[in-house]
């Protein structure tokens, strides 16, 4: 046993070890230990309701000892390719031991404090506290590996996620489309912002409108543009300036899980096309250390700094910190864009069963010389203009600027019953102001270039949001057989005092550009814009909510839910000229919003599903006489077949959806509102159907993929086509593998991104019918490393240099060809 332990010690990168505060004597002094109470054997016989997934053994290893908190030991080379079946149901540690070493000749020996995996049975250690001393050289790992984590995994696919229902379920128990861009895959294609996730996820379509970030620059699913955005499962309210939320920087995060449909019951103010969740990483329980220093075409610079370590002997205090710099100019004339970020999250066990966290986040993102939107996309006489891709439409005075400041705490204890009791508040701060300056205004002479002006204005706020969720969580017994079930309250506002400016026309300022194939960006100067008034507004959204997975039968899972949500939205506009106040407010109380769902599993590798729910969602849009439209209301439907093969390394989908809307808001061309903006129409009986398959994972252990294919039809009551512009089809591949054999192991990849051409009825100054090709688009990748601390990277996008305009409305340009390389330190 001695000489088992000291092996183990002087190799600690070859050993697996899971541990918990419970069974460790390596906790601080003074640090109560359940274990050190109660020895393995007995807790060998304690039972706990388990959903582990076939996997690598060591995985399966790791995840038993976090759920009994106690230490066990297997020798990586005993683990080394083997895999453990799925586990399910409650069963003790013992059992469930046997079920994931069957067949390995591997036995699970109770030995003090701990459990030993060995291929022969293990005599008893002469004592406690000997063992103790041994075990001081091994390597330990925090007992809170929160369900669906991805960092390490070195995996296309998730384990598990919550962005659904609010219950931790694997891709196949989950009866909605949902799709997870793990840390795995954003490391391999350079995936650094929030727009470049949403552009390679299954299900998405990001059209740009204008520079990255824009107001003009939407994320699409099934149809409808996404608005909602949530971080760890928080959703993000403001209904002020939703493309606020599209500014986040991927250092920050372990993943994004995207739900696709309806999301009511995670959000009460559903909205039907999609949910972006961005899960935070959190610490780890050993020391580890990573750095990346990039560079690219344009003179793009990035840097990023990743820390992670525990704070004291037994790992049960913990911090992270993750800081992130960028510089970058870019194909387009003139933008340039700074970055900056930072992040700090401390964790601390109060108890074995208590976890107390504490984080703060920091993103500043400043562009100037930056264009709402791109130049106009027709000469005066109907012409198409083919725009070098270069070619700004920015004013050189204009510019954006946004940060956000963020500080989150939670609790969270399990009990003896496996129910778990969490609260989380979180505190947000964010600043924006935008001065805005784009030569989008009219079309140009062919021959002058003159006939194109600027729309000017400027918009700022300071909204500050505030939330509160307290949920329950954990598993009952019905009729002889074990259910779970979630039941928890939000609470959310969001203030915001906000300076009102004169927008797009504006006093003794002239908008004409002289000539537009000649324009630097400098003429018409800045107009004198100060502010005129100022708007106070406050939004409210307080819910309940409650989930229930029953299980009466091992194959069939039934999930019942509902949220009961209550939104409100004052407005008081005061005008600095006249005095005037002006108050609006805006409420829709006790809005109940239903979730049904099935999952039948038909063979252990294949199930059927299907989910509904209800729409709830109060609009910003406005008519023509500047009313707000009604609340947009339907239901969505999904049937959907779901497979996992390979141990589950590989989850399989096929997704059959319809929603159905009414009060659908579509832009009415060419009609404005009082206050310039473009006005709404709500359309009755707006119907989207469509079908999406995807399949994402390990094909083997060197190689990764995630493939897709979604098809989408938008159609009002009487089957015209809605959001023409929206691609209707859309493939999506991308693929690495791992070529251990070459140096110290070389990774490459690539992928393809295509979608269907798109239309407009009435475009331009003829207003003629505007097509654009399909589009496809390929990427290449290359890891090559250079020992077990640094590697190189090398990303290549659009590997052919097409040319290709991204939206209909304007002339906005894919980017070309870009290069960025990069160093990967790791400690």
């Amino acid at each position: 046993m001695k000489s088992l332990l000291r092996r183990c010690g002087d190799c600690v990168r070859s050993v697996y070890v899971a541990a918990g505060l419970a069974g460790m004597a390596l906790s601080a002094p003074g640090t109560p230990v359940w274990a050190q109470a109660r020895g393995a054997a007995a807790i060998m016989l304690d039972s706990r309701t388990l959903a582990v997934p076939a996997q690598p053994l060591s995985a399966t290893i790791n995840t038993l000892a976090h759920q009994w908190d106690v230490a066990i030991l297997l020798d990586a080379t005993l683990a080394a390719g083997r895999a453990a079946p799925a586990l399910q149901g409650r069963v003790s540690l013992n059992e469930a031991l046997e079920q994931a070493l069957a067949g390995t000749g591997l036995l699970a020996s109770p030995s003090g404090s701990a459990v030993i995996i060995s291929a022969t049975p293990l005599p008893p250690t002469t004592s406690n506290s000997e063992q103790a001393q041994e075990l001081a050289a091994i390597r330990v790992q925090g007992k809170r590996l929160a369900p669906g984590v991805t960092e390490g995994s070195e995996s296309y696919l998730a384990d598990s996620n919550s962005t659904s229902t609010r219950l931790n379920l694997s891709l196949r128990e989950t009866p909605q489309s949902v799709s997870v861009m793990t840390r795995q895959r954003m490391d391999d294609q350079g995936l650094t912002q929030l727009a470049d996730v949403a552009a390679q996820t299954p299900g998405l379509v990001y059209v740009a409108g204008g520079n990255s970030g824009s107001d003009s620059s939407m994320i699409y699913a099934r149809g409808f543009v996404v608005e909602n955005y949530m971080v760890d499962g928080m959703g993000q309210t403001y209904s002020g300036y939703r493309s606020l939320f599209q500014s986040n920087d991927m250092v920050l995060y372990d993943r994004v899980e995207v739900l696709r449909g309806a999301s009511g019951l995670m959000n009460g103010v559903g909205e039907p096309g999609a949910t972006l969740n961005m899960m935070r990483k959190r610490p780890t329980q050993d020391f580890q250390f990573r750095a990346k220093l990039e560079g690219g075409a344009w003179d793009y610079y990035r840097g990023e700094a990743d820390l992670s370590t525990p704070l004291n002997e037994s790992g049960s205090m913990r911090l992270r910190t993750v800081a992130a710099w960028q510089d970058n100019h870019s194909f387009i004339d003139r933008l340039h864009e700074k970055k900056q970020i930072f992040y700090g999250i401390f964790e601390a066990d109060l108890t074995p069963s208590t976890l107390f966290s504490l984080g703060y986040t920091f993103q500043k993102h400043k562009s100037t010389n930056h264009a709402g939107r791109g130049l106009p996309l027709f000469y005066s006489d109907g012409g198409l203009i083919d725009w070098d891709r270069s070619t700004s439409g920015a004013a050189r005075w204009a510019y954006s600027s946004r940060r956000n400041q963020r500080l989150f705490a939670s609790l969270e204890h399990r009990f003896d019953n496996d129910w778990t009791l969490k609260g989380v508040l979180d505190r947000s701060e964010t600043r924006y102001d935008e001065v805005v300056g784009y030569a989008s205004q009219g079309f140009p002479d062919r021959y002058t270039g003159a006939g194109v002006g600027l729309w000017a204005g400027r918009w700022s706020g300071e909204p500050v949001q505030t939330s509160l969720d307290i949920s329950a969580s954990g598993p009952f017994q019905l009729l002889g057989r074990e259910h779970e079930a979630v039941v928890g309250l939000t609470s959310s506002r969001t203030r915001d005092l906000a300076p009102s400016y004169t927008l797009w026309w504006h006093r003794d300022w002239n908008a004409s550009v002289q000539d537009i194939f000649n324009w630097d960006g400098r003429f018409p100067s800045e107009p004198a814009n100060p502010a005129t008034g100022q708007t106070r507004s406050v939004e409210k959204i307080n819910s309940a909510y409650a989930t229930v997975r029953f299980k009466p039968s091992d194959n069939l899972a039934v999930l019942l839910g509902g949220r009961m949500t209550s939104w409100s939205l004052y407005k008081n506009s005061l005008s600095y000229a006249s005095g005037k106040r002006t108050e609006t407010v805006r409420t829709a109380n006790d809005q109940f919003t239903p979730y049904l769902g099935l999952v039948y599993d038909l063979s252990d590798h294949w199930s059927v599903y299907g989910s509904y729910t209800n729409i709830f969602k109060p609009q910003e849009y406005r008519d023509a006489d500047g009313n707000y439209l009604d609340p947009r209301t339907g239901n969505s439907m999904e049937v959907g077949l779901k497979g996992s093969y390979l141990d589950e390394q590989l989850s399989l989908g096929l997704a059959l959806f319809r929603t159905r809307q009414e009060n659908f808001a579509v832009v009415t061309p060419g009609v404005y509102g009082p206050s310039g903006d473009a006005a709404y129409e709500a359309v009755s009986g707006a119907l989207t159907r469509g079908v999406e398959l995807e399949a994402t994972g390990q094909l083997s252990p060197q190689w990764q993929a995630s493939a897709s294919f979604t098809r989408v039809l938008a159609q009002d009551r009487d089957g015209k086509a809605l959001l023409t512009g929206v691609p209707q089809n859309t493939f999506k591949l991308y693929t690495t593998y791992h070529l251990p054999s070459v140096g110290q192991g070389l990774t490459v990849g690539g992928g393809l991104r295509w979608q269907s051409g798109v239309y407009e009825e009435q475009a331009g100054p003829l207003k003629q019918r505007l097509d654009l090709p399909s589009v496809a688009v390929f990427d290449l990748m290359a890891r090559y490393t250079v020992n077990k601390q640094v590697s190189a990277y090398l990303n290549v996008n659009n590997v052919f240099d097409k040319h290709y305009l991204t939206t209909v409305n304007t002339a906005v340009y894919g980017s070309p060809r870009a290069i960025r390389a990069g160093l990967d330190l790791r400690f």
